[in-house]
């Protein structure tokens, strides 16, 4: 009898119940258990998972890395999708290994290289992939420099934080003077500059931001599925243009997020986002760990979180081609159940557990999450 498979979804994005759902539909047929650990009682992963424990806060890397490895010894998870604090756990990968737990993150060395969008800029050109123009700013001089540089050019500025992820942060430069006009409708990411110039002169610390010019649809993000020998298995566009959405097997956009992943051993679950700069296609940016779109590709006939899991267990699912690519879509919001009242009914444990069960709002609720629908 094949045992069933214990997964662990560590503080995760919402869209992951998605993830969660298609490793339980695996095609394989085989049995998972998932355990999920938040810091909000009400993430709907939570909800969705077969175990799940709030985490606690305040732990230094290291300390997460002592907690992470206790929880697996005591879950028995035999695959852990690290997100929070990707970095260190992936140093500790042999500690894991030890102890039966598979890391379905890239090695240490590649999570390093896209920490910080300007080392990865210089990365990837050095192997041939196309970047946008970029500045790396720290101060109020240095901001209004590079935005008169880009405006010379014919762009419009952008600036983002050198590390960080899911597009916090990112706003569009405009001269525009703060008017009433601002004020109505809903609100936009553009802000002006003279008053972003003035905050960067009146803030006692310095900030650490990549300015570029803003770049045109569509936007393809590139899901890649690589082994640990460095060979991709899968590799599929998701095509974003305004709300229509959709997939692409073309060149232009997947040989570049090859030579990316490949070149930086970017195994197992990883994510290269590129957008237009003018008839170019440039890198935008890289995940290294699962898009929260990810379960998308499920509309091409592919089950990529199942595919992911196999990897990392030693079962190589070699080279996957989808059957087929879906058709157009857009993404709408759809309910999600959250925790009960009382305390989640969970398997029983062999042991006390280290921290209390998750606790629950008053009522039953639900929370939005994104689903694919086709257009």
């Amino acid at each position: 009898m094949v045992s069933r498979v214990r997964v662990w979804l560590n503080r995760t994005y919402a869209e992951n119940v998605f993830f969660m759902d298609q490793l339980r539909r695996n095609p394989s047929d085989r049995a998972v258990e998932i355990h999920a650990t938040h810091g909000d009682a009400d993430s709907p992963v939570l909800a969705a998972a077969d175990t799940a424990e709030l985490e606690p806060e305040g732990l230094s890397p290291a300390g997460y890395v002592e907690y992470a490895l206790a929880q697996c010894r005591r879950r028995g998870i035999d695959v852990f999708v690290p997100r929070l604090h990707q970095s260190a756990i992936v140093a500790h990968r042999a500690e894991f290994e030890a102890i039966g737990t598979a890391l379905l993150a890239p090695p240490p060395e590649a999570v390093a290289v896209f920490q910080d969008k300007v080392v990865a800029y210089e990365a990837v050109q050095a192997v041939g992939v196309p970047v946008p123009p970029w500045f790396r700013v720290r101060d109020a001089d240095e901001l209004l420099a590079a935005v008169e540089e880009l405006e010379a050019g014919g762009h419009r500025a952008c600036f983002k934080p050198a590390s960080g992820a899911g597009g916090v942060g990112f706003r569009m430069i405009t001269r525009s003077p703060f008017s009433l006009t601002h004020l109505s409708g809903f609100p936009t990411p553009y802000v002006q500059l003279d008053l972003v110039l003035d905050a960067l002169r009146r803030s006692e610390e310095p900030v650490d931001w990549l300015v570029m010019p803003r770049l045109e649809q569509p936007e393809v993000s590139v899901d890649c599925l690589t082994g640990p020998d460095n060979r991709v298995r899968l590799a599929i566009g998701r095509v974003k243009n305004g709300r229509r959405r959709g997939f692409t097997l073309q060149d232009q956009w997947l040989e570049p997020a090859r030579l990316v992943v490949e070149g930086f051993g970017l195994h197992y679950l990883s994510n290269v986002q590129f957008r237009m700069f003018g008839d170019t296609p440039v890198l935008m940016d890289v995940n290294t760990r699962p898009a929260g779109g990810l379960h998308q590709l499920s509309l091409c006939g592919v089950n990529v979180p199942w595919l992911a899991v196999q990897l990392a267990l030693g079962e190589d699912p070699g080279t996957v081609t989808p059957p087929f690519l879906g058709q157009d879509y857009t993404v709408v919001a759809g309910p999600r159940p959250l925790r009960p009242v009382s305390i989640p009914q969970q398997r029983p444990e062999p042991e006390t557990p280290l921290l209390p069960a998750v606790p629950a709002p008053a009522q039953p609720g639900s929370v939005q999450t994104g689903a694919a629908l086709p257009l």
